[in-house]
Order: structure tokens, then sequence, then C-alpha cells
């Protein structure tokens, strides 16, 4: 075999006299094995088997593939770095030069020195100091940290002054619960230095599950003729349709576990369940009512416009949830199309098209078997990965001991979300997701729920003056409850600003 040679940058990639093949390629990209050189394919035709009875097996099969070497996997949904801060209590003005910016626990870390922060809502003034410019918010330099409470101490850097040849300005009045955005840090003339960013993402424990059908095909049932014509062709065809509507069921709906097995002549093995996805979902949607087409168009806005935006939405649908979406009253909006398109899977699906992107709808039998009909899940198709320990073969051996053959298929893996835009549609009202880092509800009226408790979380989808003057439609507002002095429930409201901490 040649030996790489060096091209014109240094780097042993020529190889002189070879032919374009996969092994020399590997060679010269260093030694890269064949297997990872080139691009693996799936079974089209265990794709195409039944593949409207199991949409997520299908899309988990033309998911990214990884192979790995455990069926125990630490698997990463990063997201990106949260960039607000909210205020906890009224800063007064000052006329000092800087003063303490009051945030939440989790928020004293996110400012670190010499960044900006860009005070919404808080108008800023003029060169001079002298006039707020309403529309121009406040912007804020951050100098250090509180010894006392670890917050940061911030200066004003379009604050008002007493003269307008003063160097420095002081800082308005911001008010509790105001949202600063964090933006870029900005450094003195000779630094170089400044503090670093270490990410690390937080692993979740994926176990893969080994699943496996059996067929056993006696020599005498084979060689009989039969009254009914029929032969282990068709039993096989039977078999592996029932293999994969179990395992789409286990990819929605099973739960993770790991156990020991005490196994005849081999002694104590692991066994391992696999989370379904259904449980890992960071957004849910606590969906009553009839949908609407505002109602859609707010999904649709969750979905893309999150920090982590997908290119393609996919909602998998149980039965009555495709039913109230087919039957929405598009009366009002004769600018909205719905139409049938093939799209990059192939299946066939239904185009609702809104300003933010498209969502391509399609049923998903398995949330009808599963007791989910009301329900559906809003995919990112680009965001799963399909984590492969063994991958699926088939084999054929002879019965020990008996005239028969076994017939079989074996394949261990699991499938896992990326990200945080997925949303999961709960209409059955019952279960969730203990993981779920943030749960909401559509509301389309302007006085405030009268059953809304702690934490509640409502999306606006029109102006809500019944929680407060300020709340607009396209918002989310979260509930607060607290006991008065006749020990009745009082619901305050506050615009929601949390971001999705995803793990």
């Amino acid at each position: 075999m040649s030996t790489p040679t060096m091209g014109s940058a240094g780097a042993n990639t020529q190889v002189p006299g070879a032919p374009a093949a996969v092994s020399s390629a590997a060679n010269a990209t260093g030694g890269i094995d064949a297997g990872n050189f080139v691009e693996t394919d799936i079974d089209d035709e265990l794709f195409r088997f039944n593949s409207d009875d199991t949409p997520l097996m299908n899309l988990m099969l033309k998911a990214k593939r990884v192979k790995v070497n455990s069926p125990e996997i630490e698997h990463y949904m990063i997201d990106e770095a949260r960039c607000q801060l909210i205020t906890t209590q009224d800063m007064q003005h000052s006329q000092q030069m800087q003063a303490v910016l009051p945030v939440r626990a989790c928020d004293q870390a996110l400012a670190r020195p010499y960044s900006t922060l860009l005070v919404k809502g808080v108008p800023g003034y003029d060169e001079s100091g002298s006039l707020p410019t309403p529309g121009k918010d406040l912007m804020l330099f951050t100098v250090g940290y509180d010894p006392t409470t670890n917050n940061p101490v911030v200066r004003a850097v379009n604050g008002p002054k007493n003269s307008p040849a003063d160097e420095f300005c002081g800082i308005p009045e911001i008010p509790q619960g105001t949202e600063c955005v964090i933006l870029a840090n900005s450094l003195y003339e000779t630094q170089k230095e400044v503090d670093p960013d270490l990410i690390v993402p937080q692993p979740t424990k994926v176990y893969l599950q080994k699943r496996g059908m059996n067929q056993v095909v006696s020599d005498y049932f084979e060689s009989q003729k039969k009254r009914i014509p029929f032969s282990k062709a068709i039993i096989a065809e039977q078999a592996i349709a029932n293999f994969k509507v179990r395992g789409n069921r286990t990819l929605w709906a099973g739960r993770a576990g790991k156990f020991k097995m005490n196994v005849p002549k081999m002694g104590m093995q692991y066994v391992y369940c696999t989370e379904g996805l259904r449980w890992q979902f960071k957004r849910e949607l606590q969906h009553e009512g009839a949908w609407t087409v505002e109602r859609i168009i707010a999904l649709a806005k969750m979905f893309f416009t999150g920090e982590d935006v997908p290119k393609t939405a996919l909602l998998l649908a149980g039965k009555n949830l495709l039913e109230q979406i087919q039957c929405i009253d598009f009366s009002r909006h004769p600018e909205i199309q719905i139409t049938t398109k093939t799209n990059s899977i192939g299946w066939t699906v239904t185009n609702f098209h809104t300003v933010f992107g498209d969502i391509e709808i399609k049923r998903e039998p398995t949330l009808d078997r599963l007791g989910w009909s009301n329900s559906g899940a809003l995919i990112g198709e680009n965001r799963l990965v399909h984590y492969v320990y063994s991958a699926e073969h088939s084999f054929s051996d002879r019965v020990e001991g008996e005239e028969a053959t076994r017939n079989g298929i074996l394949i261990w893996d699991a499938v896992a979300l990326k990200g945080g835009c997925h949303i999961w549609i709960d209409g059955e009202g019952a279960a969730t997701t203990e993981d779920a880092t943030m749960r909401f509800r559509m509301w389309d009226k302007t006085t405030a729920p009268e059953n809304a408790g702690e934490g509640d979380i409502y999306y606006l989808t029109c102006d809500c003056p019944g929680i407060s003057a300020e709340a607009r439609i396209g918002q989310l507002w979260c509930a607060h409850s607290t006991k008065g002095p006749d020990l009745k429930t009082i619901i305050t409201w506050e615009e929601y600003k949390g971001e999705i901490s995803v793990e």
C-alpha cells in the first residue's frame, strides 16, 4: 500500500499512484477505517414495512445514527447559555457611580466583570445626561461582585448626570422583575484577559434495550399441504409486523431500568429497559378546549423561536388531536393554506404553513393504543439521535434436538431527543413528565384563570387585562399563590421570563 506524502500545507494527505478507493482514502486520512469512512445505510425494506403503523420507529431509523460500545450511554441535551437576568427587588435612583444590582441567586454568576447589560423597559438618558430617551434602553457595565451578597456591581453607561461635564453617570430607578439582557463584554484599552466561559453539559443516563423476535417452524408443518395455503414467509411477515409495533410502543412509553436476571447455564446477567420518548420532553403544553388557528400559530411560535431552532417541525398526533386540528374553522383566516405533500422522510403529511415555519402533521396509531389519542409530539426531525450497540441482524438456526428451524431478529438500541425545541401536547390531563422544566397552557380569555395554582404558566392568545394591564397577546404569565390574613389564597401574576434549562 502506498505511504501518504505531504501536500502543500504539510499534511500527509497525498497518495500518489493509488486509485480512488475506500481503503486508499482511509489511509490518506490518517487510518480511518472503512466502516467509519463510509456512511452507513439503513434497511429500506424494513423501513417501508408497515411504516404507517410505526412512524416513530421509522423516524428513528432515519435519524443520526451513533454506534456505541456500551448499553449505558451518557446523553447530552446541549442548549445555549441563558442570556437574561431578572431583578429581585426595586433598585432606587442613585447618583453614585456604581451600585449593587439585585438578581436571583441562579443569575448571579452570569454577568461577568466587564460584560454589559441592556435593561429592558428602563429608558436611558441622552448624551448630556439630562433627558430620558424613551424607547432607548438603559445599559449597565459590570464592574465586579459585591462580597456580601455576591450580586453584580454595575455602573450606568447612559444614565442621568448632575452636569453634562460629569465624567460618570448615576443609575436611574430599576423596578423589581426587570429583565436585563446580557450583551458582549467591553474591555479597556490594553486589556486582553477576561473571565473564561466554562460550559460543562450535564449528561442524562440512557439505557439501550435489547429487543428480539423468534419464529420456530417445524419441518413437519412446512412439508404439509394446507387447506388454507400459507407459508412460513406469511408467518414471518406477521411476526415482524408485531415486533415493530411492540418496539414502537416501547420507544414511546418505555421506562428506564436496569436489573439482574439469573440465567440457567449463564449465571447473572443484566437486563436494560430504555426510556420512552414521551418522558424525555422538557416542555409540555397542557391543552384544554378547542383548537384554533391562533393556538396552532402560537404553538409554532413556541417551537421555532426558542434558543434551539430546528429545521422542521413534525407533529405525530393521536386520532382525536388530528380530528380537532382538521376541524379548525379557517373562515377568519383565508390566507392560511393547508396542503398535502410528501416530506423528506417519504411520508404523505398534512402541511400547516405559518410565518414561523411549517408544521408537518401525521397520525401516530401507537399513541391511540397507549391511551394518548388527544395528545401529540411536536418534534424537530433533525434533533433525534439513534444509539446503536448492536445493529439489527437476523439469524437462522436448527433447534437442538428438534426437527425445526428457529429464525429471529435481534437489535440493541435506543432513541433520544437533542435540544430543547420539542414540545409534548398533553390532551389527557393526567400524565406529566417529572423532569419537564416548563409546563404551560393556552389562554384565550380577557379574564384571569380562576383555578390557577402556584407556578402555572399561561401563553396568552389575546390581551388579558384580568391578569395585568400589561398582559399582551403572545406573552407568558406565571401565577403565584400566597395566603392572606384570612387564610384565603391570593393569586398574583408576573410575566414569565424563565429559561428552559436543558440538562
